[in-house]
């Protein structure tokens, strides 16, 4: 496997650039985060790979850091999601937005992106949020701040749709007290005023 590539970028446009390595280049495909991080053409580059190798090709995948490299192979690792539905994801939010997509376990949020159905972004959810949540753990050594958010927000829902409110109501209501309020209203409070 090749672990990563370091040489002059001798092209680059969205969708892959090369490096050249003493004469010999590499066709790396990249993301929209890393051609926009990536240095001009004719600097030195590195980047970290990610070799896939099918039937008919083996292509390149690069990340200008680790953090983009390791959130694709999380991807990847989901049934029904392939490199090329992963470098789309990373090419539509940053990987910070997409991590906490899956924190808070924001369907909308991850259905929002190319290629990606309904079925897809809740087994994306459901097979990686707990890892997700771990890895936040273990990086910032505190609870992360997503999960007491989708849980203040997912009682008030609960709550709200059993005193008889509209689904979707309840929502946009939530969404919107949540927004001017910040998170440190109590679920009681959010209920109220909600109910108002």
């Amino acid at each position: 496997m090749i672990a990563y590539v370091d040489g002059t970028v001798t092209y680059k446009d969205p969708a892959f650039a090369v490096i050249d390595i003493q004469g010999l280049g590499y066709e790396v495909r990249i993301s929209l985060q890393t051609y926009a991080a990536m240095p001009d053409v004719g600097k030195r580059c590195k980047l970290v790979t990610y070799l896939n190798i099918r039937e008919d090709a083996h292509v390149l995948f690069g990340f200008l850091e680790n953090d983009e490299k390791k959130l694709f192979l999380d991807l990847i690792s989901i049934s029904g999601v392939g490199p090329s539905t992963a470098l789309v994801m990373l090419s539509s939010l940053s990987s910070a937005e997409i991590r906490q997509g899956i924190i808070d376990e924001d369907l909308r949020l991850i259905q929002s992106m190319k290629g990606i159905g309904l079925k897809t972004a809740q087994r994306v959810i459901l097979e990686l949020s707990d890892k997700m949540r771990k890895d936040a753990m273990l990086t910032t050594g505190v609870k992360t701040p997503g999960s007491s958010n989708n849980a203040l927000r997912s009682e008030a829902l609960a709550a709200l749709v059993t005193l008889g409110i509209p689904k979707a109501t309840a929502e946009k209501s939530v969404d919107t007290i949540i927004k001017r309020e910040g998170y440190e209203i109590t679920v009681e409070q959010l209920i109220k005023l909600a109910l108002r």
